[in-house]
Formats: C-alpha cells, structure tokens, sequence
C-alpha cells in the first residue's frame, strides 16, 4: 500500500518552502496545514527542522505536541537528531519516527545504535541526493549545504545494512521546482535496498505518482509545494492512484 505523506519544512515557528534546499518561503502556520492534511486524509506527516543542523538540536518539539492534539496519524521528524538523547526528546513530544542525515553521515554507527534502542521502525535515514553525472548522485548533508563525497546508492545500502527501517529520498536537483520526481534516482536506490523509500523532490501534479510508484517503486510519496500552493489535495493525489490500480487507504 503506497502512502501519501506530506512534508512539513519548518523554521522557527514557520512552514516554509524552498527551491532545490535554498531561498526559503513563508507559507504560514505548520499547525494549520499539518491538520488541513489530516483531513484531507494523509497516510503521515513529515516535519522537518531546517536549520536544527545549524545549531545542533531539533526545535520542533512544543509544534508536535501542539499538532498532536488534532493531528491522529503517524508523524515523523527530522533534523538536528544527533543522540539517543534528541531521540527520545521527539518521540515524548508524540513523534512516531525519526529522521536522520546529518549526524548518522558523520557516524554511522549512530544508526545501528538507534536501531537497537528504538527498533528500525522507528529510524528513518534522510538521504539528500544531488546529481553530479549522468545517474550518479552525491550525498548532501546540513539541510544540501555540505556535500559529503559519499555515492548515494553505496550509503543507501550501508544505511540497510545497518539497520534502518526506511529511507526518505530528497532530491536536491528537483525539490521546489515542479519538474516532477527523479524516477532514475528513486530506482536507483530501490532496486539496491529491501525496506521501504519515500520519493521526495519535485512532484508536479497528483498524476507524478504514478511513475513514482510504477517504474521508481517507491513504497510512499512525499509532497510540500504542490499541496501549499493548493495545485491539487490529497483527494486529488488518491484519486490519481485509485484510477492507475495503485493500491493506497481508502479514504471515507
């Protein structure tokens, strides 16, 4: 079942949008959307703290468990999450999951601690993917600031190998731009790794997850400007997958 999950980039106490990681946008209150989503009938929602990097701790806390209060689907959060420690904080805010790039590149083996802690389901890897050549991609941490060297599909299968439970894929090259998903990058990580990908980066229009799913085989989609800028809604985005038999929640 392909899940449908919008992503929430936050900066201080705004839902923000950039272009391709850069020149953020204020879209306004997270709370807001995070329940307009809800009801919509999102599968999950993303947050994700896009300066926590640069300071070193996710901020996201008090938003989440504000959000809970109206918000009953599985939330997942990211950025700044560095310990067991900023784990455990998110997840008593009322987080289900979280995200991590920044801190399981400069350690890996802060993975398979986490894993042990909290079990794989609870450990998502945030990979930020930037093209260098033709179907080869760079591993891009601190939000696409700092490129690492690593190839991702090697990291990809390390993050497997390590224990994580899922991958969120960005690409950098797409994100922002309406241009639609990277569906060589999505298969190209797919096809390498055994757990379930999140496409991110790039969706146009709700038909995007179509090849999405079909030649990338994502196991979910995530989406930001087209859902912000009101281009379609989540009921669009089901209806495109109900009509090409892709199997995703009935929503009543």
């Amino acid at each position: 079942m392909v899940r449908l999950i919008p992503r929430l980039d936050i900066k201080g106490p705004n839902l923000i949008k950039s272009i391709q990681l850069e020149g953020l946008r204020i879209i306004g209150d997270p709370n807001f959307y995070a329940k307009k989503y809800y009801n919509q009938g999102a599968d999950e929602l993303l947050y994700m703290d896009c300066v926590a990097s640069l300071y070193g701790r996710n901020s996201l806390k008090k938003l989440i468990t504000k959000s809970t209060e109206n918000v009953f689907i599985p939330i997942t959060v990211g950025g700044g999450i560095r310990s067991i420690e900023s784990v455990n904080e998110i997840l008593r805010s009322g987080a289900d999951k979280v995200a991590v790039n920044t801190a399981a590149v400069k350690n890996p083996k802060l993975i398979s601690s986490l894993v042990n802690k909290f079990g794989s389901s609870t450990i998502v890897i945030s990979i930020e993917a930037k093209e260098i050549s033709e179907n080869k991609w760079e591993v891009y941490i601190e939000n696409g600031r700092e490129k690492t060297g690593l190839n991702v599909i090697d990291w990809a299968k390390k993050c497997v190998d390590l224990g994580a439970g899922e991958i969120l894929l960005t690409s950098i090259d797409r994100e922002g731009t309406r241009e639609g998903f990277n569906i060589n990058l999505i298969k190209s990580v797919t096809e390498v790794v055994n757990i379930p990908v999140i496409a991110s980066g790039g969706m146009n229009k709700a038909e995007d997850i179509v090849d999405a799913v079909f030649k990338g085989n994502a196991s979910a989609i995530s989406m930001a400007d087209i859902l912000h800028y009101n281009r379609a809604t989540i009921k669009d985005i089901s209806k495109a997958a109900s009509n090409n038999k892709i199997e995703i929640r009935k929503f009543v």
